[in-house]
């Protein structure tokens, strides 16, 4: 077992040495896929990779690694005997077949230390009391990270998981805890209730709200209107969190707030455009990982699909580990409509920016490679609201105007939340792909 407690403090020391240690680890890592890992051995002995040419200064040398990779030959990437698994976490993968993600002892020790510096960053200690809103059930594996994280640290847990607001609401009453972790459209109606029920979430216990599944902050770092709502209707700390089950690994804001901090000895990690070349600083691209401990699914240059940016601006919390801003977007939502491209949380952002929208989903098809058919479902509470006033919002900020049909609410939380997926679901895509045509 590996001892991650020397590794705590690598997050403060100077560049120079975080890359020696990296590339220490990084030419540990290669070691062990061709010894290990059947994908990789035969991956670099079909393409004639000498690994021991290797490091970090060539690392985008190396091949990288799809999720249809990841999905297709997914048995291949098991680096262990079956019997050393200890957990097993299904993630939908982009044919919406549940992929096998296995985790060995080792591999969950990684994860509980990787979410344990993470809550600590956002000020979580011994003191605190969190309210987990997030499901450890049905083979996900984020409620586990956090309890495992919390735990870690020695605060108390409540393990509510997806659980309806009355409960929420019955535990921050009883239990008072000091801090949840949850998605932010969710707590945001769990404010809603709260309220409905004559009390006032920013008189309740709750002091520190960990974000979850969904963006919190524009490309400037600035609070999006969600973020704004929960800092106001809760009056609390809100910090906003990235990862993925594949790289269990977690970037999370400190207390400046500003950028995802990651543990530079957990994993390596780039941002490349289209063509795989890496990108500077403050330029968006793909986010690519190559997670370093782990033993039972180990990875090379894993392209999450997902978009964001490098920032390498000093933080003033003082540690100079790798930051990232937030998630832009997922590079297989990205819309092309009328000329304009987008992402879904474009759409995202100005629906929640509207105080008598209550509920929304989108759909995304197409009949041709050209342009997209974008339709917007949304819900109101008020009825002066209509669908010139959200059409003419969103054309204002997404300078096109997708249509927008009004519907009652109940049948688009049956869409948000079907039960599928621990996160809303608001971005339904049904464009055709390029081998339907």
């Amino acid at each position: 077992m590996i001892d991650f407690r020397k590794y705590k403090k690598i997050e403060f020391l100077k560049t120079a040495q975080v890359k020696n240690i990296q590339n220490t680890l990084f030419k540990q890592h290669l070691n062990y896929l061709t010894n290990n890992s059947p994908y990789y051995s035969k991956l670099f002995k079909k393409q004639n990779i000498n690994i021991n040419k290797y490091c970090l200064e060539n690392i985008s040398d190396l091949p990288f690694t799809d999720k249809s990779d990841f999905e297709k030959y997914n048995s291949e990437f098991l680096a262990v005997p079956y019997s050393k698994i200890s957990d097993i976490v299904l993630s939908s993968g982009t044919t919406g077949k549940p992929t096998k993600i296995m985790y060995t002892e080792n591999d969950l020790l990684r994860l509980a230390f990787n979410e344990e510096i993470a809550l600590k960053r956002c000020g979580i200690s011994r003191e605190d009391t969190v309210l987990l809103t997030c499901t450890m059930d049905r083979c996900f594996v984020a409620g586990l990270a956090y309890y495992s994280g919390a735990r870690k640290i020695g605060a108390k847990t409540l393990r509510n998981g997806l659980n309806n607001f009355e409960s929420h609401m019955d535990l921050i009453n009883r239990m008072k805890p000091t801090a949840v972790i949850g998605v932010p459209s969710l707590m945001y109606k769990l404010g809603l209730f709260i309220k409905s029920r004559g009390i006032d979430p920013k008189e309740t216990s709750i002091r520190k709200m960990i974000c979850i599944g969904e963006p919190l902050r524009d490309r400037d770092l600035s609070l999006l209107k969600i973020g704004e709502y929960l800092e106001k209707m809760w009056k609390a700390e809100i910090f906003s969190t990235y990862a993925s089950s594949e790289t269990i690994t977690t970037f999370c804001e400190c207390s400046a707030q500003k950028g995802g901090h990651m543990n530079p000895a957990l994993a390596i990690m780039e941002i490349v455009n289209d063509k795989g070349e890496t990108l500077p600083p403050g330029v968006a691209g793909e986010i690519v990982m190559t997670p370093l401990f782990i033993d039972g699914m180990p990875l090379l240059r894993f392209k999450t699909g997902d978009i964001s940016f490098f920032i390498d601006a000093p933080c003033p919390c003082g540690r100079s580990s790798v930051r990232i801003g937030p998630v832009l977007g997922r590079k297989k939502q990205m819309i092309k409509y009328c000329g304009t491209t987008f992402y879904p949380q474009s759409i995202n952002s100005v629906l929640d920016g509207i105080p008598a929208v209550t509920e929304y989903y989108m759909v995304v098809s197409s009949d041709f490679d050209l342009s997209d058919k974008v339709k917007v479902y949304v819900s109101t509470s008020d009825k002066s609201c209509e669908v010139n006033y959200i059409s003419e919002k969103l054309k204002s900020h997404l300078r096109v105007k997708p249509e927008v049909i009004l519907s009652a609410e109940e049948d688009i939380k049956k869409q948000v939340y079907n039960g599928n997926s621990r996160k809303p679901v608001r971005f339904i895509d049904e464009r055709k792909t390029a081998n339907e045509f």
